[in-house]
């Protein structure tokens, strides 16, 4: 952790309690100015209470924080001011044109109608909208509308933008042409915190990023320690024809000088190791003959589902 005085937010013993119930648990948060920092865990894991937190929507039930350093007890409007957020779901109004949504919500801000004409056809063109300028909200793909989000949220120039699960139900090109307009914006010095479900999102867009399990921080680093710390450099995947497939523990014990260890799935096995050909080479010679083996790199994915387990959280 960074020392206090140093993070553009700064969280310590941070708590949210809805009645009995703890979302967040005494966690220690720093975001440095111009990083993209990011929060990855399940359902559940205290994520978006704590996002709200740092937006200033939601007051914190015990522990420090600092946004911006300010409090946000005491400095909410001031904060909120000077940052952009983008929910988790579009709030768009459906009754305004494009540029419209976006020169409304300039007016919030103080912005005088010259302004809010120039600041809306600068983002307009960052966004790739410019051409739908005058068209209705409502017939946007997915993807344009997550654009004209991320552009409203950017109208009054924040310090900080803060991103709730940014490209979820986006198709493929739709995330890439997101993730390149983020790229572009942290060139540009925007400091980010993104929260999302997708571990090669995080791998790409963040500097840092913390894993959430029940309220609390289970890990924290950039994406590269991560891996390193929690997974050997290869994954070796398995297939075998049904009822072939040998007992994991067994295959573990068997292979132990070549495997860290082995996790069974329904339709594969993985094999954790440092050398993925040299382990799949101690398969054959064991006599086991898989349908299929892929050597990969070990991913966020595979540290992500290790801290926080393979069980679907409701």
């Amino acid at each position: 952790m960074r020392g206090v005085g140093d993070g553009l937010v700064q969280a310590r013993g941070l708590r949210k309690r809805f009645g009995a119930f703890e979302a967040v648990r005494g966690i220690d948060v720093d975001v440095a100015r111009g990083e993209v920092f990011g929060f990855l865990g399940p359902n559940g894991a205290g994520k978006s209470s704590t996002m709200r937190m740092i937006a200033c929507v939601s007051p914190r039930s015990a522990g420090e924080l600092q946004v911006l350093g300010m409090d946000p007890t005491a400095d909410g409007p001031r904060i909120r001011a000077r940052i952009g957020v983008v929910p988790q779901l579009d709030n768009l109004d459906q009754e305004l044109t494009v540029r419209q949504n976006l020169e409304v919500y300039g007016r919030y801000f103080g912005l005088s109608r010259a302004q809010v004409r120039a600041k809306a056809t600068e983002l307009l063109e960052f966004a790739q909208l410019s051409e739908r300028a005058d068209a209705s909200v409502e017939p946007l793909s997915g993807g344009m509308k997550r654009r004209l989000t991320i552009a409203r949220a950017l109208v009054n120039d924040p310090e900080l933008l803060l991103l709730d699960e940014p490209t979820t139900g986006l198709d493929p090109q739709a995330r890439h042409l997101l993730w390149e307009r983020l790229y572009r914006l942290k060139r540009e010095g925007v400091t980010q915190i993104i929260t999302t479900h997708y571990m090669d999102e995080a791998e790409q867009l963040c500097d840092r990023l913390v894993v959430m399990d029940g309220g609390v921080i289970v890990a924290e680093g950039s994406p590269a320690e991560l891996i390193e710390r929690n997974c050997p450099r290869e994954v070796l995947e398995l297939r075998f024809t049904p009822g072939d497939a040998p007992p994991p523990e067994l295959l573990a014990a068997a292979l132990a000088a070549h495997v860290e260890r082995v996790e069974e799935l329904p339709d594969r096995l993985l094999l954790y190791t440092a050398d993925g050909e040299q382990a799949q080479a101690a398969i054959a010679s064991a006599g086991h003959h898989p349908l299929s083996a892929l050597v990969r790199r070990s991913s966020l994915e595979d540290v992500f589902l290790r801290l926080t387990g393979r069980s679907l959280v409701e």
